[in-house]
C-alpha cells in the first residue's frame, strides 16, 4: 500500500497529554479576566494566542496581563507524552515518512518542550508554531506550510488532530485526516475525519495507508 508523503501532527491532545491542563489554565484565566463566553476554554482550542487575544481581549493592558498569566502557568508545565507516541514516531521514521508538528503554541513553549523531551523532538523535520502563520486554525495555512516544508503535496499527507478547529484545518488543506478522541467525544468527530481513533496508541502506518 502507498505510504503518506508526510505526517503532520497537532501537538497538545495528540502527541502530549496537556489538553486537560490547558482547559484548567484557560478556565482559571477566564475567571480572573472574564470574557463572558460560555465554555471559553473549549471554544478557543486550536487557536493561536494572538487570535485569542485579538478576539477576546482587545485592551492592550489586558492582553499583557493574560499573556503573563499564561506564560507563568506554561513555565511550570510538564509535557507527558501519550502512551504509544514514541513507538508510532519510530515506525514512521523507520519507513521514511517525514513528520512535522503544526501547533498553535508559541516558540517559547516549543523550546521548553525540546529541552524537556529531546528524543521526542528529534523525530520532527520541521515545526510550525504561531509565529510561522498569519491565520490560526481552522484556516489551513499551518498545514499547507508544513506540507510545503516537507516537499509534500497536501493531498498525499496525513493530518492527526483532536480539536474541531484543527480537523477543519486539515480538511481545508486537502489532507487525509485522523481524529483522536482525546479532547472531544468520538461520536462528534465522525463527520470531521477520515478515521476516528481513541488516541495515538491506536495509530499505525497501516492505519494511515488505509485512508490514503
Amino acid at each position: 500500500m502507498k505510504k503518506p508523503a508526510a505526517a503532520l501532527f497537532d501537538l497538545d491532545g495528540v502527541l502530549i497529554d496537556t489538553e486537560p491542563l490547558y482547559t484548567q489554565i484557560w478556565s482559571d484565566i477566564d475567571r480572573e479576566f472574564p470574557t463572558g463566553v460560555d465554555s471559553f476554554a473549549y471554544k478557543i482550542k486550536g487557536s493561536t494566542l494572538p487570535r485569542i487575544l485579538n478576539t477576546y481581549y482587545p485592551n492592550a493592558d489586558l492582553q499583557r496581563a493574560v499573556t503573563a498569566r499564561l506564560h507563568e502557568r506554561e513555565d511550570a508545565m510538564v509535557y507527558p507524552l501519550f502512551a504509544g507516541t514514541i513507538a508510532f514516531l519510530e515506525e514512521l521514521k523507520a519507513n521514511g515518512v517525514p513528520c512535522a508538528i503544526v501547533t498553535s503554541s508559541g516558540d517559547k513553549k516549543m523550546r521548553q518542550l525540546a529541552e524537556a523531551q529531546p528524543y521526542f523532538y528529534s523525530f520532527f523535520d520541521t515545526v510550525i508554531t504561531d509565529s510561522c502563520v498569519k491565520n490560526s486554525k481552522p484556516h489551513p495555512e499551518g498545514y499547507l506550510l508544513g506540507a510545503n516544508r516537507l516537499n509534500a503535496r497536501p493531498e498525499e499527507c496525513i493530518v492527526v488532530e483532536d480539536s474541531y478547529a484543527g480537523l477543519q484545518a486539515g480538511r481545508a488543506a486537502g489532507a487525509k485526516v485522523v481524529a483522536l478522541a482525546t479532547t472531544n467525544a468520538a461520536e462528534t468527530l465522525v463527520d470531521k475525519a477520515d478515521i476516528v481513533l481513541g488516541d495515538i496508541s491506536e495509530l499505525s502506518l497501516e492505519a494511515l495507508q488505509s485512508i490514503l
